[in-house]
């Protein structure tokens, strides 16, 4: 028998993960960027990327609680609205279920036949409504608690990378530009490989986008000055 296999297409992983640590290292190198054009002070560059990191990794984590947090409770709360009408009117439940059911080619008396014994087990039919109806799976609704962890980590290492030649001792911008460099080519030629895109497309495509916000930021930071504040 042939079988096959999908990649993950749900992005539940993949975008607090991958993209919170594209997010932390490009607002982070563009932070650095703009104020080491502004100064020359390593001291004042590294503390401006740690507490671009801080900031950037807290706001990120509080926004994917809030967020998820929210999505959680909608979805609980249309769930239950679901159950009430399981248990008030369950002819019509039943009815409705069979129609599903029949819009995917079934023949009506086997969609009927189908949804009633769906519809036997109360939580069985409430998940099969709550999927449909909803979009949602009872055993698998998002964590709040996940989401902003992975995010507070992930933004957190992709912050951290421009920033490590600064804390390693180095005095100028091009050690923190090649990290940044490898690590966003690095990390969207990683992104390639869940996706439809080459390797080659996604990984320039991430630097371009990276480069991009640094160097504007660093002519804002060298055109205003740090006399000027």
């Amino acid at each position: 028998m042939v079988t096959h296999q999908h990649r993950d297409v749900t992005g539940g992983w993949l975008r607090p993960s991958v993209f919170g640590a594209m997010d932390g290292l490009v607002s982070n190198f563009a932070l650095i960027a703009g104020v080491a054009g502004g100064t020359h002070n390593t001291k004042v560059i590294a503390l401006a990327g740690v507490a671009g990191l801080a900031a950037g990794a807290f706001s990120m984590a509080g926004g994917e609680y809030v967020s998820v947090a929210s999505q959680r409770e909608l979805a609980q709360a249309e769930i239950a609205v679901e159950r009430r009408e399981l248990k008030h009117h369950p002819e019509a439940e039943l009815a409705e279920l069979t129609q599903f059911i029949e819009s995917r080619g079934v023949e009506h008396d086997v969609a009927a036949e189908v949804a009633r014994q769906l519809s036997r087990d109360p939580e069985t039919a409430l998940a099969i409504h709550s999927r449909a109806e909803l979009g949602v799976t009872l055993s698998d609704l998002p964590s709040p608690y996940t989401a902003a962890i992975s995010s507070f980590l992930s933004f957190s290492v992709g912050a951290v990378l421009p920033l490590l030649p600064y804390l390693l001792g180095m005095h100028d911008l091009w050690g923190s530009a090649l990290v940044s460099g490898v690590a966003l080519f690095g990390a969207g030629a990683l992104v390639s490989r869940l996706t439809a895109r080459g390797w080659l497309y996604s990984g320039l495509r991430q630097f371009v986008v990276g480069a991009a916000a640094a160097a504007l930021t660093f002519a804002l930071g060298d055109l205003i000055g740090a006399g000027a504040l």
